[in-house]
């Protein structure tokens, strides 16, 4: 299938919206994938390339003292009505690209792309990262992948994920928890309900618990992580005229930093102590620390006008954390408009998220760009 042509020197913004106009609904990321390896290999100079399935990856090796990874998913949830890209001025956010992945995530996409073409004289060596599957379970992750067959590019000073953070260094992530509650009961004729035992109504307790809970709010490095235990699918029934005899409850806890995977599923035991429900753990990762104090990511702050705060959710920095790289989100747009119909970001902070990376990247008497 043939691909368009990216111009990697043209405005970010202009690129995000080229990018944007590429459909990349997880799992079918060939296209764009095409697109960016063809961008890479046409328009920039001194970078290795390699294609691993639909994930791009490129580096310098230069010999500088230390090295920079910028990494970001090309994938995007279901198109809804949102593709191609429109732009719209003088929104009350500014000018603004609508479209699906105009946040999550093609415009740091499109800052990373941008920044490897037009650097002429780096302070850093850098890896880029373009990879697919994030939208979707982790087992698919590009990522993860190139972790298992191709470790050596997962190397690094300081990771930058170009995930949206309004134009804030958001540090570290916090970690994710999927728990599938079931119940158990004896099915009747709902109109002898008193010869059955209904297992939908078992999860009155373990709700009441849920609806009660209060979460911890968490201070590591300056970054103050809220955690969150919710019931976010239910599912159970047979007939409008039966008793169930069985149903289930997923429950999804969102804990900070400092808990490990396995503290989190203890609490979660804790939580729901003394009910008669099985529990299966059926998707987990873990957080990621903020990794401030390096001096790679300290560098960044500065840059950044000290400006960073706390990420709410998981992302992948969690991987790099795993791998002993400090990590950091930094991207435009409102995580908020994420996934939405209306999902837009403003050019204003495609702009200023390109600005804050170039003096981040480049030696300060450098004109490149």
């Amino acid at each position: 299938m043939s691909f368009p042509e990216l111009d990697l020197h043209s405005d970010p913004i202009d690129l995000t919206a080229a990018l944007v106009d590429i459909p990349s609904v997880s799992e079918d990321e060939s296209v764009i994938a095409d697109a960016v390896e063809a961008a890479l290999r046409g328009q920039t100079t001194g970078f290795e390339i390699v294609r691993n399935g639909n994930v791009v990856l490129a580096r310098t090796n230069r010999g500088l003292g230390s090295r920079v990874m910028l990494a970001g998913h090309l994938d995007t949830v279901p198109i809804a009505d949102n593709v191609p890209s429109r732009r719209e001025p003088g929104h009350s956010d500014g000018d603004v690209i609508h479209g699906c992945g105009t946040v999550d995530m093609k415009s740091g996409d499109a800052v990373f792309l941008h920044l490897a073409a037009t650097i002429a004289e780096p302070v850093h060596d850098m890896t880029l990262v373009f990879y697919d599957c994030e939208e979707i379970e982790a087992a698919k992750n590009g990522l993860g992948r190139i972790e298992r067959e191709l470790p050596e590019w997962l190397k690094a000073d300081v990771a930058i994920l170009g995930e949206p953070t309004g134009g804030y260094i958001e540090a570290g992530c916090q970690g994710t928890l999927r728990v599938r509650l079931s119940a158990k009961g004896t099915r009747a004729h709902s109109a002898r309900s008193w010869l059955g035992d209904n297992a939908i109504h078992k999860f009155g307790a373990v709700l009441n618990r849920l609806a009660a809970y209060r979460a911890r709010q968490v201070d590591i490095d300056g970054c103050v992580y809220r955690e969150g235990l919710q019931a976010v699918r239910i599912s159970g029934g047979v007939a409008g005229n039966v008793v169930p005899d069985a149903a289930e409850l997923d429950v999804n806890f969102r804990f900070a930093p400092d808990r490990s995977v396995e503290q989190a599923v203890e609490h979660v035991h804790e939580v729901v102590d003394g009910l008669d429900l099985g529990f299966d753990v059926t998707d987990s990762s873990p957080g990621a620390l903020p990794g401030l104090s390096a001096p790679a990511a300290a560098a960044l702050i500065e840059a950044a006008g000290g400006q960073f705060r706390a990420k709410y959710g998981w992302t992948d920095v969690s991987r790099f954390s795993a791998l002993g790289i400090p990590a950091v989100n930094y991207g435009p747009g409102d995580p908020n408009l994420a996934h939405k119909r209306d999902e837009r970001v403003p050019t204003a902070q495609i702009t200023d998220v390109t600005r804050v990376l170039r003096g981040y990247l480049q030696l300060d008497n450098s004109t490149a760009g």
